[in-house]
């Protein structure tokens, strides 16, 4: 992809040229063979590292320019493990959708040309999709606010070229614009309508077309404008489409909205990425058909870092990039009280680390200690305060209250003692065994393994050592519940009544 071309809109692209893979099925796609080779994990880190500008004499100049070079760390870009799984979902998304639509299949053809016609006409069904079983799926990317969720993704779809300019494949003319992937952003009031303008908008932006003003009119309803949304996706070879923001989604449009993704899948075979927040995995869990696409091609879960090799390697890997004349090191201490401050939350790690450097800096001080760092903290994050402090906590009716804030369980606490249940059936002895066999009318004898244990020791956060504490330090069940932050203090509506 070494051949930049520009459109006549100014859009740069890539001319195509064409790689080899060791899989049979992407080798006769000009769609597929056009995209980067695939990487090994080595190569995934260095093509997704981005690092700074930074030299130590630079701690030397004036405080003016160092206040500025602060703000590199900004543009840093740390590759983590779950950046690499990421990277494989969204590589797999793209090149598995394309496997169906491949531009040299008699079947796809004939299947494009007859779409065509039915939407000229008015006469296409849209839950008809005969001769074209497509291989697009949907994947699922949800973590906390500030995680680096869309900064990841964009990162990852800079290393392939978002617009590539066919002319010839394997010796024939093949005249083709490919737009690998398409970004949109889920409209704050759910509205179809809306996200079907932002579409041709964005296509027409790219590639200089005039879909917006040939496909959209006032009067044109958003069931006749999904075939079209639909038809120029196979114009354009649309790879895959991002939908960023999903938890803006708003329960009177959560059901029309996921019709429409379906229907872009099976229909016209495009793939979809959800980005969002754990606001959003509602969603996918009451759609069972969409829940069942997204297990089938990716999941992931993002929740904030816990203080291990991690989220020291993140710290480790930024600590070097220091402008204070006087260099602070690492100390367990320092990684400690970064922790408790940043609650492992990538946007806050830096931003932490880039306003302590400024304090140091503007004070003179040219140094940060660990009374500094609480300090910025305090000062800095006053509006997220209620949130690090939610997290820290790990109580779920804290959480709850922020919906970007609430941890996603990759699998479910019951559900594994369940399944561990089954798969280690209760042991009997002899004598149980015989009563049992022979059906004896004595008294039946139920094994050891079965009889209810008195249970002391209660899991963090089991409602349960609640209740028992309440007996014993003769406090009522409510004030314990009201001192551990799972209700909330309902005494000032009580003050007001009586007034």
């Amino acid at each position: 992809m070494a051949n930049k071309i520009f459109l006549d809109n100014g859009m740069e692209a890539s001319m195509a040229s064409y790689n080899e893979f060791p899989l049979e099925e992407y080798n006769s796609n000009p769609f597929i063979q056009a995209l980067p080779p695939l990487f090994d994990k080595q190569t995934i880190i260095k093509k997704l590292m981005l690092s700074i500008s930074f030299k130590p004499e630079e701690r030397d100049l004036d405080s003016s320019y160092r206040l500025h070079m602060v703000h590199r760390l900004y543009k840093l870009f740390q590759p983590l493990p779950i950046h690499v799984d990421i990277w494989n979902m969204v590589f797999s998304l793209l090149y598995q959708g394309y496997i169906a639509r491949n531009p040299f299949d008699k079947d796809y053809r004939r299947y494009i040309n007859q779409t065509g016609k039915q939407i000229i006409n008015r006469t296409y069904d849209i839950n008809s999709r005969a001769n074209f079983r497509t291989t697009a799926s949907c994947a699922t990317l949800i973590g906390y606010s500030g995680m680096g969720k869309t900064t990841t993704v964009n990162r990852i779809l800079s290393n392939i070229p978002q617009i590539i300019v066919h002319n010839y494949y394997n010796g024939q003319h093949f005249n083709q614009i490919q737009l690998s992937h398409l970004t949109l952003q889920t409209p704050h009031n759910s509205s179809l309508k809306a996200l079907t303008l932002q579409f041709f908008m964005k296509v027409d932006e790219l590639l200089g077309t005039n879909t917006f003003q040939k496909h959209v009119s006032r009067n044109l309803s958003i069931d006749a404008m999904l075939p079209l949304m639909g038809q120029v996706a196979h114009n354009i070879g649309l790879g895959m489409l991002v939908i960023d923001e999903i938890q803006h989604l708003q329960n009177r449009g959560v059901q029309q909205m996921m019709n429409y993704f379906v229907t872009l899948m099976n229909s016209f075979g495009v793939p979809v990425l959800f980005i969002g927040t754990p606001a959003s995995y509602s969603i996918f869990q009451n759609e069972f058909r969409i829940a069942r696409r997204v297990s089938g091609n990716g999941e992931i879960i993002w929740n904030n870092m816990k203080n291990d090799k991690e989220f020291r390697f993140l710290l480790e890997s930024i600590w070097k990039f220091q402008w204070n004349r006087k260099f602070t090191s690492l100390t367990e201490e320092m990684i400690n009280v970064f922790y408790e401050e940043t609650q492992g939350v990538s946007d806050l790690i830096i931003k932490l680390f880039t306003n302590i450097q400024s304090l140091a800096i503007k004070s003179g001080k040219e140094e940060f200690t660990i009374s500094m760092v609480k300090k910025v903290a305090k000062e800095q994050f006053k509006l997220m305060k209620p949130m690090i402090e939610a997290i820290k906590s790990k109580n779920p009716y804290k959480m709850a209250q922020f919906e970007d804030l609430r941890k996603m369980e990759l699998s479910n606490v019951a559900t594994r003692k369940k399944e561990k249940a089954i798969q280690s059936p209760v042991k009997i002895n002899r004598v149980e065994k015989e009563v049992i066999q022979n059906h004896s009318p004595q008294k039946t004898i139920v094994p050891k393994e079965q009889k209810m244990k008195k249970v002391d020791d209660y899991n963090e956060g089991d409602l349960r050592s609640l209740f028992k504490q309440a007996s014993k330090r003769e406090k009522s069940t409510y004030q314990l519940l009201l001192e551990n932050g799972f209700i909330d203090d309902m005494s000032f509506w009580e003050e007001g009544i009586v007034k």
